[in-house]
Protein backbone atom coordinates (compact mmCIF):
# COMPACT_ATOMS: atom_id res chain seq x y z
CA UNK A 1 0.00 0.00 0.00
CA UNK A 2 1.23 3.49 -0.85
CA UNK A 3 -0.11 4.72 2.48
CA UNK A 4 -1.74 3.38 5.60
CA UNK A 5 -5.43 3.41 4.72
CA UNK A 6 -7.46 4.38 7.79
CA UNK A 7 -11.25 4.37 7.84
CA UNK A 8 -13.10 6.21 10.59
CA UNK A 9 -16.69 5.02 10.78
CA UNK A 10 -19.21 7.76 11.53
CA UNK A 11 -22.99 7.89 11.78
CA UNK A 12 -25.71 10.26 12.93
CA UNK A 13 -25.15 11.05 16.59
CA UNK A 14 -21.39 10.41 16.50
CA UNK A 15 -19.12 12.52 18.70
CA UNK A 16 -17.27 15.04 16.52
CA UNK A 17 -14.43 15.52 19.02
CA UNK A 18 -13.58 11.83 18.82
CA UNK A 19 -13.45 11.84 15.04
CA UNK A 20 -11.42 15.07 15.00
CA UNK A 21 -8.95 13.71 17.58
CA UNK A 22 -8.22 10.74 15.33
CA UNK A 23 -7.99 12.58 12.03
CA UNK A 24 -6.04 15.55 13.39
CA UNK A 25 -3.43 13.39 15.12
CA UNK A 26 -2.90 11.27 12.01
CA UNK A 27 -2.64 14.40 9.87
CA UNK A 28 -0.06 15.68 12.34
CA UNK A 29 2.01 12.57 11.77
CA UNK A 30 1.78 13.08 8.00
CA UNK A 31 2.96 16.67 8.35
CA UNK A 32 6.06 15.40 10.11
CA UNK A 33 6.92 13.46 6.97
CA UNK A 34 6.50 9.89 8.18
CA UNK A 35 7.80 7.28 5.75
CA UNK A 36 4.41 5.68 5.24
CA UNK A 37 1.72 8.38 5.59
CA UNK A 38 -1.86 7.86 6.66
CA UNK A 39 -4.63 8.01 4.07
CA UNK A 40 -7.64 8.84 6.23
CA UNK A 41 -11.30 8.84 5.22
CA UNK A 42 -14.55 9.13 7.15
CA UNK A 43 -16.99 6.48 5.95
CA UNK A 44 -20.69 6.96 6.68
CA UNK A 45 -23.88 5.10 5.73
CA UNK A 46 -24.52 5.90 2.11
CA UNK A 47 -21.63 8.37 2.14
CA UNK A 48 -24.06 10.94 3.53
CA UNK A 49 -23.22 13.87 5.75
CA UNK A 50 -23.84 13.04 9.40
CA UNK A 51 -25.21 15.22 12.18
CA UNK A 52 -22.90 14.92 15.17
CA UNK A 53 -23.89 15.08 18.83
CA UNK A 54 -23.05 18.78 18.95
CA UNK A 55 -25.44 19.48 16.06
CA UNK A 56 -22.65 20.22 13.60
CA UNK A 57 -22.72 18.48 10.23
CA UNK A 58 -19.77 16.46 8.99
CA UNK A 59 -19.55 15.38 5.33
CA UNK A 60 -18.75 11.74 4.65
CA UNK A 61 -15.81 11.03 2.38
CA UNK A 62 -17.25 7.79 1.08
CA UNK A 63 -20.02 5.27 1.60
CA UNK A 64 -19.42 2.67 4.27
CA UNK A 65 -21.09 0.12 2.00
CA UNK A 66 -18.60 0.76 -0.81
CA UNK A 67 -15.48 0.85 1.32
CA UNK A 68 -13.23 -2.12 0.60
CA UNK A 69 -9.89 -3.42 1.82
CA UNK A 70 -7.14 -4.03 2.28
CA UNK A 71 -7.08 -1.46 5.06
CA UNK A 72 -4.59 -0.62 7.76
CA UNK A 73 -7.01 0.47 10.49
CA UNK A 74 -10.76 0.74 11.04
CA UNK A 75 -11.86 2.96 13.93
CA UNK A 76 -15.51 3.18 14.97
CA UNK A 77 -16.41 6.44 16.66
CA UNK A 78 -18.73 6.68 19.64
CA UNK A 79 -21.51 9.06 20.51
CA UNK A 80 -25.13 9.11 21.59
CA UNK A 81 -26.07 7.59 18.24
CA UNK A 82 -24.08 4.43 18.93
CA UNK A 83 -27.10 2.44 20.15
CA UNK A 84 -28.86 3.01 16.84
CA UNK A 85 -25.67 2.21 14.94
CA UNK A 86 -25.17 -1.01 16.93
CA UNK A 87 -28.77 -2.03 16.18
CA UNK A 88 -28.35 -1.41 12.43
CA UNK A 89 -27.38 -4.71 10.77
CA UNK A 90 -26.04 -2.88 7.74
CA UNK A 91 -23.54 -0.88 9.82
CA UNK A 92 -22.45 -3.81 11.99
CA UNK A 93 -22.24 -6.09 8.98
CA UNK A 94 -19.95 -3.74 7.08
CA UNK A 95 -17.82 -3.10 10.16
CA UNK A 96 -17.46 -6.88 10.55
CA UNK A 97 -16.52 -7.21 6.87
CA UNK A 98 -13.95 -4.40 7.05
CA UNK A 99 -12.45 -5.89 10.21
CA UNK A 100 -11.55 -9.00 8.21
CA UNK A 101 -9.78 -6.79 5.67
CA UNK A 102 -7.86 -4.66 8.20
CA UNK A 103 -4.63 -4.98 10.14
CA UNK A 104 -6.28 -3.62 13.26
CA UNK A 105 -9.72 -2.56 14.43
CA UNK A 106 -10.57 -0.04 17.11
CA UNK A 107 -13.38 1.85 18.77
CA UNK A 108 -13.65 5.01 20.80
CA UNK A 109 -16.05 5.41 23.69
CA UNK A 110 -19.46 3.85 23.00
CA UNK A 111 -18.26 2.78 19.57
CA UNK A 112 -17.37 -0.39 21.48
CA UNK A 113 -21.06 -1.29 21.36
CA UNK A 114 -20.86 -1.38 17.56
CA UNK A 115 -17.83 -3.68 17.67
CA UNK A 116 -19.58 -5.86 20.25
CA UNK A 117 -22.75 -6.07 18.17
CA UNK A 118 -20.58 -7.12 15.22
CA UNK A 119 -19.14 -9.95 17.34
CA UNK A 120 -15.64 -8.48 17.25
CA UNK A 121 -15.22 -8.25 21.02
CA UNK A 122 -16.36 -11.75 21.99
CA UNK A 123 -13.85 -13.27 24.39
CA UNK A 124 -11.76 -10.10 24.45
CA UNK A 125 -11.01 -7.52 27.12
CA UNK A 126 -12.51 -4.19 26.19
CA UNK A 127 -13.23 -0.79 27.64
CA UNK A 128 -15.61 2.06 26.93
CA UNK A 129 -16.72 5.28 28.61
CA UNK A 130 -16.99 4.52 32.33
CA UNK A 131 -20.63 5.67 32.37
CA UNK A 132 -21.67 2.99 29.85
CA UNK A 133 -19.40 0.12 30.85
CA UNK A 134 -22.02 -1.70 32.93
CA UNK A 135 -24.52 -1.46 30.09
CA UNK A 136 -22.03 -2.85 27.59
CA UNK A 137 -21.25 -5.76 29.91
CA UNK A 138 -24.94 -6.51 30.47
CA UNK A 139 -25.78 -6.48 26.76
CA UNK A 140 -22.72 -8.45 25.70
CA UNK A 141 -21.81 -11.00 28.39
CA UNK A 142 -19.15 -12.60 26.18
CA UNK A 143 -17.13 -9.37 26.32
CA UNK A 144 -14.76 -8.93 29.27
CA UNK A 145 -15.49 -5.29 30.06
CA UNK A 146 -12.98 -3.35 32.16
CA UNK A 147 -14.17 0.22 32.78
CA UNK A 148 -10.89 1.42 34.29
CA UNK A 149 -8.23 1.80 31.54
CA UNK A 150 -8.08 4.65 29.05
CA UNK A 151 -7.58 2.07 26.34
CA UNK A 152 -6.99 -1.65 25.95
CA UNK A 153 -5.05 -3.42 23.20
CA UNK A 154 -6.17 -7.04 22.79
CA UNK A 155 -4.58 -8.59 19.75
CA UNK A 156 -5.61 -6.70 16.62
CA UNK A 157 -8.56 -5.08 18.42
CA UNK A 158 -8.30 -1.91 20.49
CA UNK A 159 -10.99 -0.17 22.52
CA UNK A 160 -10.75 3.15 24.29
CA UNK A 161 -12.65 5.17 26.84
CA UNK A 162 -14.61 8.37 26.39
CA UNK A 163 -14.09 11.25 23.99
CA UNK A 164 -10.51 12.57 24.39
CA UNK A 165 -9.16 9.05 24.88
CA UNK A 166 -9.43 8.91 21.08
CA UNK A 167 -6.33 11.08 21.05
CA UNK A 168 -4.49 8.80 23.49
CA UNK A 169 -5.30 5.75 21.39
CA UNK A 170 -4.31 7.44 18.13
CA UNK A 171 -1.00 8.58 19.61
CA UNK A 172 -0.43 4.97 20.69
CA UNK A 173 -1.04 3.83 17.13
CA UNK A 174 1.36 6.47 15.80
CA UNK A 175 3.97 5.35 18.30
CA UNK A 176 3.59 1.73 17.25
CA UNK A 177 3.72 2.61 13.56
CA UNK A 178 6.44 5.26 13.50
CA UNK A 179 8.18 5.22 16.87
CA UNK A 180 7.88 6.99 20.19
CA UNK A 181 9.67 10.12 18.99
CA UNK A 182 7.11 10.73 16.25
CA UNK A 183 4.24 10.23 18.69
CA UNK A 184 5.86 12.70 21.10
CA UNK A 185 6.33 15.24 18.32
CA UNK A 186 2.67 14.95 17.33
CA UNK A 187 1.64 15.34 20.97
CA UNK A 188 3.78 18.46 21.33
CA UNK A 189 2.30 19.96 18.18
CA UNK A 190 -1.18 19.36 19.57
CA UNK A 191 -0.13 20.74 22.97
CA UNK A 192 -1.31 17.61 24.72
CA UNK A 193 0.21 15.09 27.11
CA UNK A 194 1.99 11.94 26.04
CA UNK A 195 1.88 10.49 29.53
CA UNK A 196 -1.39 8.55 29.55
CA UNK A 197 -0.68 4.89 28.82
CA UNK A 198 -3.66 2.62 28.61
CA UNK A 199 -3.59 1.43 32.20
CA UNK A 200 -4.17 4.91 33.61
CA UNK A 201 -7.66 5.04 35.07
CA UNK A 202 -10.40 6.98 33.30
CA UNK A 203 -11.84 8.66 36.34
CA UNK A 204 -10.15 10.21 39.33
CA UNK A 205 -11.93 11.44 42.41
CA UNK A 206 -9.87 14.61 42.07
CA UNK A 207 -11.76 15.60 38.92
CA UNK A 208 -15.18 14.27 39.83
CA UNK A 209 -17.96 16.69 40.73
CA UNK A 210 -18.51 17.30 44.47
CA UNK A 211 -21.05 15.00 46.10
CA UNK A 212 -24.43 16.51 45.23
CA UNK A 213 -26.78 17.87 47.81
CA UNK A 214 -24.97 17.08 51.05
CA UNK A 215 -22.65 19.63 52.61
CA UNK A 216 -21.39 17.26 55.27
CA UNK A 217 -20.11 14.73 52.74
CA UNK A 218 -18.61 17.47 50.60
CA UNK A 219 -16.81 18.95 53.60
CA UNK A 220 -15.37 15.58 54.58
CA UNK A 221 -14.28 14.82 51.01
CA UNK A 222 -12.50 18.17 50.79
CA UNK A 223 -10.81 17.48 54.13
CA UNK A 224 -9.65 14.03 52.99
CA UNK A 225 -8.16 15.18 49.68
CA UNK A 226 -6.36 18.07 51.38
CA UNK A 227 -4.96 16.01 54.26
CA UNK A 228 -4.04 12.62 52.86
CA UNK A 229 -1.10 12.23 55.23
CA UNK A 230 -3.18 13.05 58.30
CA UNK A 231 -5.45 11.09 60.62
CA UNK A 232 -8.35 10.03 58.40
CA UNK A 233 -9.72 7.30 60.59
CA UNK A 234 -13.45 6.92 61.09
CA UNK A 235 -13.43 8.66 64.46
CA UNK A 236 -11.39 11.61 63.21
CA UNK A 237 -13.59 12.12 60.14
CA UNK A 238 -16.77 11.90 62.18
CA UNK A 239 -15.40 14.46 64.64
CA UNK A 240 -14.47 16.77 61.74
CA UNK A 241 -18.00 16.46 60.37
CA UNK A 242 -19.64 16.83 63.75
CA UNK A 243 -21.67 13.63 63.39
CA UNK A 244 -21.45 10.07 64.68
CA UNK A 245 -19.36 7.49 62.84
CA UNK A 246 -22.49 5.50 62.03
CA UNK A 247 -24.27 8.52 60.57
CA UNK A 248 -21.22 9.51 58.51
CA UNK A 249 -21.06 6.00 57.08
CA UNK A 250 -24.74 6.21 56.12
CA UNK A 251 -24.15 9.55 54.39
CA UNK A 252 -21.16 8.25 52.43
CA UNK A 253 -23.01 5.14 51.33
CA UNK A 254 -25.98 7.20 50.23
CA UNK A 255 -24.04 9.87 48.31
CA UNK A 256 -20.83 8.12 47.23
CA UNK A 257 -21.75 4.46 47.29
CA UNK A 258 -18.88 3.50 49.57
CA UNK A 259 -17.97 3.90 53.26
CA UNK A 260 -15.52 6.59 54.41
CA UNK A 261 -12.66 4.13 54.92
CA UNK A 262 -12.83 2.86 51.35
CA UNK A 263 -13.01 6.40 49.99
CA UNK A 264 -9.91 7.38 51.97
CA UNK A 265 -8.00 4.36 50.66
CA UNK A 266 -9.00 5.18 47.08
CA UNK A 267 -7.99 8.83 47.48
CA UNK A 268 -4.61 7.90 48.87
CA UNK A 269 -3.98 5.30 46.15
CA UNK A 270 -4.85 7.69 43.32
CA UNK A 271 -2.65 10.38 44.84
CA UNK A 272 0.18 7.85 45.01
CA UNK A 273 -0.32 6.98 41.35
CA UNK A 274 0.01 10.66 40.46
CA UNK A 275 3.22 11.03 42.47
CA UNK A 276 4.71 7.91 40.93
CA UNK A 277 4.48 9.32 37.41
CA UNK A 278 5.11 13.00 38.18
CA UNK A 279 8.04 12.71 40.63
CA UNK A 280 11.09 10.55 41.31
CA UNK A 281 10.28 10.16 45.00
CA UNK A 282 11.20 6.76 46.45
CA UNK A 283 8.24 4.50 47.17
CA UNK A 284 8.68 4.95 50.91
CA UNK A 285 8.31 8.73 50.62
CA UNK A 286 5.34 8.40 48.31
CA UNK A 287 3.75 6.16 50.91
CA UNK A 288 4.32 8.70 53.68
CA UNK A 289 3.02 11.64 51.65
CA UNK A 290 -0.16 9.76 50.82
CA UNK A 291 -0.85 8.55 54.33
CA UNK A 292 0.19 4.92 54.02
CA UNK A 293 2.02 3.47 56.99
CA UNK A 294 4.69 1.82 54.87
CA UNK A 295 5.72 1.04 51.30
CA UNK A 296 4.26 -2.44 51.77
CA UNK A 297 0.86 -1.01 52.72
CA UNK A 298 1.02 1.19 49.63
CA UNK A 299 1.90 -1.84 47.51
CA UNK A 300 -1.08 -3.81 48.80
CA UNK A 301 -3.49 -0.94 48.14
CA UNK A 302 -1.99 -0.34 44.70
CA UNK A 303 -2.23 -3.95 43.60
CA UNK A 304 -5.81 -4.08 44.83
CA UNK A 305 -6.83 -1.01 42.79
CA UNK A 306 -4.63 -1.17 39.68
CA UNK A 307 -3.64 -4.81 39.47
CA UNK A 308 0.08 -4.01 39.40
CA UNK A 309 2.70 -3.10 41.98
CA UNK A 310 3.69 0.58 42.31
CA UNK A 311 7.19 -0.11 41.00
CA UNK A 312 5.82 -1.82 37.91
CA UNK A 313 3.32 0.99 37.36
CA UNK A 314 6.11 3.56 37.44
CA UNK A 315 8.28 1.42 35.16
CA UNK A 316 5.42 1.18 32.66
CA UNK A 317 5.13 4.98 32.50
CA UNK A 318 8.88 5.29 31.99
CA UNK A 319 8.82 2.65 29.26
CA UNK A 320 5.99 4.53 27.57
CA UNK A 321 8.02 7.72 27.43
CA UNK A 322 11.23 5.96 26.42
CA UNK A 323 10.09 3.26 24.02
CA UNK A 324 6.53 4.13 23.06
CA UNK A 325 3.13 2.69 23.93
CA UNK A 326 3.89 -0.89 23.00
CA UNK A 327 6.20 -1.17 26.00
CA UNK A 328 3.62 -0.03 28.55
CA UNK A 329 1.16 -2.06 30.55
CA UNK A 330 -2.20 -1.90 28.79
CA UNK A 331 -4.58 -2.74 31.57
CA UNK A 332 -5.15 -4.70 34.74
CA UNK A 333 -3.95 -8.24 35.21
Amino acid sequence: MAGRRVVVVGYDGAELLEIASITTALDGANRLGVAVPYDVVVATPGGRAITCVSGLTLPGHQALERTIGPLDTVIVSGGFGSDDAAADPSITGHVRRLARESRRVASVCTGASVLAAAGLLDGRRATTHWMWAAELAARHPRVVVDPAPIYILDGKVATSAGVTSALDLTLAFIGDDHGARTARDVARALVTYLQRPGNQTQMSMFVESPPPGDRTVRRVVDHVTANLDGDLGAAALAAHAGVSERHLTRLFLRHLGEPPGRFVRRARTEAAAHLLVSTRLPLARVAVRCGFGSAETLRQAFVSRYGVAPSRYRAAQEAWERDGPGAAVTGRG
